[in-house]
Parts: structure tokens; sequence; C-alpha cells
């Protein structure tokens, strides 16, 4: 209630000062030009793609609208599998939206908390920009509080540097469910007519303590029944499978993209004394290399040596708990040549060829148990894995794209894999977007696919740890999809439908292990985006249908909702206000159950999760540089007794409970 006080007083802090604020930090200072007359330039920001760091617009994060959803952990995804706390292990349960397996398989659960390329922004702001964020909800014994600060000044019109720190801290609702996560970034560019450069350093360090879940789902359902007729419960004291447990992950990532671009200065002449009055720079060819290094760090910690004989079904190194180390690095070059778009009225598009090494180091722990005989409880390891392994994979590909012109864009890679464990891969994906107007808006039609011929990553071919070890011969993983997306603004229609077959594919199986089906996997996709507005009302809504043609294998839900209904209006010309209910909502399935050791969500027959709604009461506010929400999340907890508001089996969401948050952005 304290930390709830604060971001309140602060509210009306921001409130009552906004107005000594100049402007817009979303506009540069005007600058004076000939004929008194004054110019503006927007500011923007862009992120970068993979291979070749290719530019793609993106947004600086002032709205107000649905501000609240960013402090929900289940509003991730509209079917969001977690262990129920914010910045808690989770997987995306629609399917499409779904990333690849990693590398280190372990940082997958917690991607949704941490940045990589993909999520990085760069900003030209033209005058410095500081954003500054903190949340918090709950009390003082299940507080989530979150604190965000994001930096970026221009040196120059060309040159940006900037900084961030993101801190998660939440103890979470239930016994043994808190996590930290820190990280913080350094990151620049600099966009000249021939140098062109972005770069980044991410570092994370985040820590869970990992409960199992809890030890009887009743808690949830009948509390009455497993508490002798008492019905209240107090969500701290029900007790959990696990009591001293934690997994700890750390990480860096490297970033630099350069590209050295040759070409010819295009002159405007005065058309009566001929003299020169302006030139642009035309590239013509770009010359390009990326470096990417990355390092990862998994440490899983019980310190409970009866739970962890207990709660496991095997144990091979060694008794009285664990305390094993896994590690990654991989260092990656990419060096291309492209002709670029637009150069002459004949160049329609632009065309690369590029090359990829990359080097990649695992460290696992070994075996630690020494002489022929066992001590009594341990198993003999059934498998031998390197303590140490070294790979080096080589890939040449090519890039097609069109990002210029109002009728027709594409983007298309076709990349192959020529050397070590990547000999033999293909990866080719691609997409096509026409526009047109019809009724004053522009409406898109987008189609997209892939085809993969992917080699599986090293970790799940071979792993030891204390309670798991496998060594697989798995085949390449064969994927398929075409999909197509139509948009209408004017409508406030989204509609998208796809479809994949995924051959060999690798799954986590019933007992924690990866597993490759045989046979192909059918997933059959369509999305519905709608929106309703009259005024100051809305009702946004997204309907998800999706179909795996082995629930085995691949579990889905078959049906994901999410609904928006709220009133948009201006107090005073100065206070937006954002007032509405949201949820989500899913059928019922088998959902995948969490495993703490690996950080993995694999399948399971005996318990379904979902068909319950997850609602929330919110207003969400802006005036000036500052926006600030206050919800109540989950307030439908307790309006139907016996739901099983679990997403994860026997790992409950978190309970209803007052959630504020506030973020200034300082003009300096």
């Amino acid at each position: 209630m304290k930390n709830i006080l604060v971001i309140l007083t602060l509210m009306l802090a921001i409130a009552t000062t906004q107005d000594v604020v100049a402007q817009q930090f979303t506009q540069e200072r005007p600058k004076t030009t000939k004929g008194n007359k004054q110019r503006v330039e927007p500011s923007f920001a862009w992120s970068v793609s993979e291979p070749l760091g290719l530019h793609y617009p993106s947004t600086i994060d002032t709205l107000h609208i649905d501000y609240h959803q960013t402090m929900v952990p289940s509003m991730v995804s509209d079917a969001w599998l977690t262990t129920g706390n914010y910045g808690a292990p989770g997987q995306n349960q629609i399917f499409f939206d779904r990333p690849l397996t990693g590398e280190f398989f372990m940082e997958d659960a917690i991607a949704a908390w941490l940045h990589d390329t993909g999520t990085m922004r760069f900003y030209n702001t033209r005058i410095p920009m500081t954003l500054l964020a903190h949340s918090t909800g709950g009390d003082k014994y299940s507080n989530l509080d979150r604190t965000q600060l994001e930096f970026s000044g221009n040196v120059n019109r060309r040159t940006q540097l900037g900084g961030g720190i993101d801190y998660i801290y939440s103890k979470g609702s239930y016994d043994m469910q808190a996590d930290k996560d820190f990280t913080w970034r350094l990151f620049g560019s600099h966009v000249g007519d021939r140098y062109e450069m972005q770069a980044f350093f991410n570092h994370y360090n985040y820590t869970t303590k990992e409960s199992g879940g809890i030890t009887d789902d009743r808690y949830i359902t009948d509390p009455a029944e497993v508490q002798g007729g008492e019905t209240r419960v107090d969500n701290k004291s029900i007790p959990t499978l696990l009591s001293n447990t934690h997994n700890h992950l750390e990480g860096s990532q490297l970033y630099l993209n350069q590209r050295y671009k040759v070409g010819f200065y295009r002159y405007r002449r005065d058309s009566v004394t001929d003299t020169v009055i302006d030139r642009t720079y035309v590239p013509v060819t770009s010359f390009i290399w990326t470096l990417d290094f990355k390092h990862s760090k998994h440490q899983f910690l019980n310190k409970s040596g009866r739970e962890d004989t207990t709660f496991f079904d095997h144990t091979y190194l060694g008794l009285g708990g664990t305390d094993e180390n896994t590690r990654y690095w991989r260092l990656r070059n990419t060096v291309g040549v492209s002709m670029l778009e637009g150069f002459n009225k004949y160049a329609k598009f632009g065309f690369a060829v590029y090359g990829t090494h990359e080097v990649r180091r695992y460290t696992q722990v070994t075996d630690s148990v020494t002489g022929t005989t066992l001590p009594a409880g341990l198993e003999a390891l059934p498998v031998t894995v390197p303590h140490s392994t070294t790979q080096h994979l080589l890939w040449l590909g090519g890039q097609l794209t069109k990002q210029q012109g109002s009728l027709l864009r594409y983007n298309a890679t076709a990349q192959f894999g020529v050397v070590g464990d990547a000999a033999g891969e293909i990866d080719v994906t691609g997409d096509v977007t026409t526009r047109f107007r019809l009724l004053g808006d522009t409406v898109s039609i987008k189609g997209y696919g892939y085809f993969k011929n992917l080699s599986v990553p090293y970790l799940l071919q071979n792993f030891v740890s204390n309670h798991f070890a496998w060594h697989n011969d798995f085949a390449k993983t064969k994927r398929v999809r075409v999909g197509g997306e139509l948009d209408i603004p004017f409508s406030w229609t989204n509609i998208n439908v796809g479809y994949e077959t995924l051959n060999d594919y690798i799954y986590w199986d019933a007992n924690g292990m990866p597993s490759q089906h045989s046979g192909a996997v059918h997933v059959l996709s369509a999305r519905w985006h709608q929106g309703l507005h009259f005024k100051a009302f809305n009702w946004e809504n997204r309907v998800t249908l999706q179909t795996s043609s082995n629930q085995q294998v691949l579990p889905l839900p078959k049906l994901a909702l999410y609904s928006n209904l709220y009133a948009s209006f201006t107090i005073a010309r100065v206070l937006h206000v954002q007032l509405g209910v949201d949820g989500n909502f899913y059928t019922k399935y088998y959902a995948p159950v969490y495993n703490p050791a690996t950080m993995t969500f694999h399948s399971q027959q005996d318990m379904e999760c979902g068909g319950f709604p997850m609602m929330n009461l919110y207003a969400n506010f802006k005036m000036k540089q500052a926006r600030f929400f206050v919800a109540w999340t989950h307030f439908n907890q307790k309006i139907h007794s016996g739901d099983a508001y679990f997403a994860t089996p026997h790992y409950p969401l978190n309970p209803a409970r007052l959630q504020v948050g506030v973020s200034v952005n300082f003009v300096n």
C-alpha cells in the first residue's frame, strides 16, 4: 500500500507540473530558416532485422491506450502459458506467434522479459529524451514492482547514443514464487551518406524461486474441503512441492551492424544561374558486416536434498541437493554485398548475397561420481556427454527486397547451410504485400510463408544434469507455412489465416525429455481482429481459432478470445482518459506442465487448463508528457466459485489485486 500511495502522489505532482515542459519530446526544437519560417522535424524510431540489418519502422512507447496491460502477466498473449507470477517463465500458446526453440533452450521460457535484436529500438529524437516508468501492485508480502528507464540523445543529426535499464521484482501471490530480473543496455547508431552503423550491448541477470506447483489444487478449486470448512485462503500459506529451489540465468549480447555505401551525388541546380543549390547522395551498392556475440549461463540450485530426490524421477550425479551450471556462447559474423533499391528508375528492388560463419561453445556439468559402485539412491548415467563442445557452422544466402513503393512490397531471404552441423539446412522465408485505396483509406493484402529444413539444437541432442540426461540422434525438422493477411483500416478489421505442416517435430514428452515425432503435425490458424467505434465508445476484439492434428505432441487451445470495451475521451483538452474492462479467455486443453530443472513445458494428459475468463477493470490517463494507470486486475476471481484459474497445471494465476503505474517522458 505504501508503494501505491507513493505512485499516486507522483501522479499528482507530475500532473500539476506539466506546464513547465515547453513541447512534446516527439518534436525537434523549431529551427529558424530563411524567410523567418520555422521547420519542425519529427522524431522517429526503428529496429533492424536479421541477417543484414535492414531498417524497419518502430514506435516510441508513449501511448496511454491499454497501458495497464504491460503489468498483467497473462496479457503477454491471448493464450499465455505461465506459472502465474509477473516475470515468471511462460510460453505462447498462439502457435503462429511462438518462436523457434533456441540454441540455449533454458532462455526460451523467459524470452518475453528480455531484450534482443528483434526488440531493440534505435531513436533519432533530435533533442534528448528520457522515458521513466514505475508500476506496483499488491501488498508488502506479494508486491509486484517494475522500474524502467530509457535515454536517447543525438550527438548530431546523424549520430545517436542511448541506454536503458529494466528492473522487475515481484514477490508473487503464492509461496516460493518470487522473481527478480535486472537488465541494462547501451545502444547507438550513425546514419550517414556513406557509413551506417547500429550497435547495442545488453546484459541481464534473472533469478526465480521454483515452487514446483502447489501440493493440492483444491486450495483454489474447493478450499473448504481441504481446510476443514474454512473458505478463506491465505495464498502465501498454501504449501508447495519445492521450498528451497532457484533458477538463475545470466547473459549478454553484443551486436554491431555496419554498412558502407558506394554511390554518387545527385545535384539540383538553379534554373536561371545554373548554380548548385542542393545535392543528395544516392547509394548504389553497400558492403555489410554484422558481428553478433552472445553468452548465457544457467544455474539450477536445490538446497533441499529430500525434495531434490522426491520431486524428480531420477538422480544421477549427487545426493543432498543440486547446484549445477550450463554455459553457452556463440560468435556470429555475417558479411554481405547488396545492390540498393531506387538508385535509378530501373532499380525496382534491392538484392544482396551474404555469408554467415558462427562458432558455438557449450559447457555442461561433469560426472562427479567415481568408482564402480554407486552410492545408494543414485542411478547410473544413461548416456555419455562431452563436458565441452565447440561447433563451427557456415551458411550462404541471398536476400531480395522491395521496401519502397505504394503498390507492391516484398521481402525474401534464402539461406543454405554448407559446413558443420548446419550442412544441409535450408531456410527460405518471404512475404509480399500489396496496397490499394478504398473508401478513402489504404487496404493491404499480405501473403507470407516459409520452408525450413533445420538441424536440431545441440542441447536437445546432448544434455546431462543431475536429474535429466539424454543423447539423441534427431533428424532435421521440416516446417512449411503459408498464410495470408487482410487489413482494412476504415472498418478496423484484420484477418489472418495460415496453415503449417511440421515433419519430425521436436517436443517435450510426458517424461520431460525431448522427443521427435516421426509423422507430420498439421496446424491451421485463423485470427480475426475487429474493432467497433462510435464517438467515445470502443469495443475491440480478437478471436483466434487454431487446430493441432496431434494434441499430445502439440497441445493448443482451440479457441482464444480477447475483448476490450472502453470509453476514450478528453477532459479540459489536456487529460486524455481511457476507462474500460478487458479480458481474455481460451478453451480447455491439456496444457503443458512446467519442469523447474530444465525450465521447459512438457506434455501431460492428466489435467485440463483454461475455460475461465481473466478480466481487468482499468483507467488509463495521459497529460502532456505523463501517463498513468489504475487497474483492478483479475477482479472476477471470486465471482464464479470453484473456477480453476490455472494456466499451467498446479500453478494458479494471480488473484485479484490493485495495480498502479506512471510513466513520464522528460524533455531535456
